[in-house]
């Protein structure tokens, strides 16, 4: 797990640089663990973008990845270690001793060979899945599920790890990558360890095409375009905003928060600070 930049042979290739790669074990996916998966260039079942800049790219297929590691007490050895286009963590096969593969979220850390179970008692060691009720008070974790047998939701991105702060009342207060600190009940799952490919925040794209091979289209700046289009646009020449920056619906952005009230933000502790 590394980074490889490549010599400036030309404009595109100066200061690109990838992954090595170095980690993955396997090329080609269990293919009864694949799924179609179809593009939708942003938009929604009536056709219209609700995500712009989306469309192109490779095809790809789904890897069905196990979140919910409800597969209790039986031990599974890590068969290989993959690439998964859909996401920024590697993936890590399973092959459990009665006969069923699954994919599961590569842990830093995690090897071919090395064997990983779930369940209540299982040994606290990197890539097991217990309940926080289970995990030592300090342990990183990751995949974790906001609500008991829903599947983890929270901290799966590459690099990433959550903590666990305290216990009580039958809530687990959990440190998040943001800084916020959230209440999460004791029977909810968690997979102990740091996800790995931690190095993914240090690749530099490079070049337009490769954007354009990740399915990313080219942003318009709203200041280049007309007035009609955009709250930005218009005016002689290079023109200021002139006002608050806005989206190119009208509300204000830039440092503006947007999140809805929810019956949910009573179990939030302390908020993430400004800026992350």
């Amino acid at each position: 797990m590394g980074i490889r930049r490549y010599k400036p042979t030309s404009p595109g290739r100066r200061n690109m640089t990838v992954s090595t790669f170095e980690e993955i074990t396997k090329r080609e996916p269990e293919k009864s663990l694949l799924e179609p998966l179809k593009k939708h260039a942003g938009r929604n079942n009536q056709g219209r973008v609700t995500a712009r800049g989306r469309g192109g790219g490779n095809k790809r297929f789904y890897r069905r990845i196990d979140f919910k590691r409800n597969k209790f007490g039986i031990p599974a050895k890590v068969a290989a270690i993959e690439y998964d286009p859909n996401r920024s963590a590697r993936i890590a096969l399973l092959h459990y001793v009665d006969g069923e593969k699954r994919y599961i979220l590569a842990p830093l850390g995690l090897k071919v060979g090395d064997i990983v179970q779930s369940g209540s008692g299982s040994p606290i060691r990197v890539g097991n899945a217990l309940p926080l009720s289970d995990i030592p008070t300090g342990t990183p974790i990751h995949n974790i599920e906001l609500y008991p047998g829903r599947g983890g939701q929270l901290v799966r991105s590459a690099g990433v790890a959550a903590q666990i702060m305290a216990k009580q009342d039958g809530y687990a207060q959990v440190r998040m990558p943001s800084g916020e600190v959230r209440m999460i009940r004791l029977n909810c799952m968690a997979t102990l360890g740091q996800v790995g490919n931690v190095d993914h925040e240090n690749v530099r794209i490079g070049k337009a095409g490769r954007s354009r091979h990740l399915g990313r289209r080219p942003i318009t700046r709203g200041a280049a375009m007309n007035a009609a289009d955009h709250p930005h646009g218009g005016g002689e020449g290079k023109a200021p905003i002139g006002g608050q920056p806005r989206t190119p619906w009208g509300k204000p952005t830039l440092g503006y928060r947007t999140r809805r009230n929810k019956k949910t933000d009573k179990f939030i502790v302390r908020r993430r600070g400004k800026g992350r």
